[in-house]
């Protein structure tokens, strides 16, 4: 719901940087993996409770994810680098919510096994549209610089980075947090759902 606006918000700055990375040689599949690994690095560090730490990772990893795209975009977009941005990001997603149930299993556990699998909810919803968008070769007004057909919801990148913050920063709110941000993913795959069957319904 908010990525629209952020991406608006910060565009300036990260072509900014990426131009500057760009001059230095780096590539956007290099950024990437960088980014991705630095996210990873969030859950041992969530496993520990070392949560302000996590939260430093968690950033990082997101102004990779803005960054890979800018410098494709300046660059030259490539099928591989879209395949990687989609797939290392839904990796991310879930790791932070199993980082949380190792941390504390009594307490955690259920809350992000719901969490995980509302993930799975919207990942797979969302993915199963751009497969059948790209079939007839339909695309985003709302996010022509994406490589896929991008789908929005109530729940996008945006308000699950601002969730995970809240998660490290009041991790006794962890169980909380992940029900309630699970109900309004349940919210965005009843939407896309509905979205799906009324854009690809066989008409005459």
């Amino acid at each position: 719901m908010l990525d629209r606006a952020l991406i608006k918000a910060v565009s300036g700055g990260l072509q900014w940087i990426a131009t500057a990375l760009i001059h230095k040689g780096v590539k956007a599949d290099m950024v990437s993996w960088a980014g991705f690994l630095i996210g990873m690095a969030a859950v041992p560090l969530i496993i520990t409770q070392n949560y302000h730490w996590a939260l430093v990772c968690i950033g990082l990893n997101r102004l990779a994810d803005g960054l890979d795209g800018t410098i494709a975009r300046l660059t030259k977009p490539t099928d591989r680098g879209a395949f990687l941005d989609i797939s290392l990001d839904f990796l991310f997603y879930s790791a932070i919510p199993l980082g949380f149930a190792l941390a504390a299993p009594e307490k955690n556990a259920l809350a992000a096994t719901v969490l995980i699998y509302s993930f799975v909810g919207t990942g797979c919803t969302f993915l199963a549209f751009a497969v059948m968008a790209a079939k007839r070769g339909l695309t985003s007004t709302r996010y022509p610089h994406k490589g896929f057909y991008y789908l929005g919801g109530l729940t996008e990148a945006t308000e699950t980075i601002l969730v995970f913050v809240l998660m490290c920063l009041f991790p006794d709110w962890f169980p909380i947090l992940a029900y309630g941000f699970a109900g309004l993913c349940a919210i965005t795959i009843f939407t896309r759902i509905v979205a799906g069957c009324y854009n690809f319904s066989d008409k005459e």
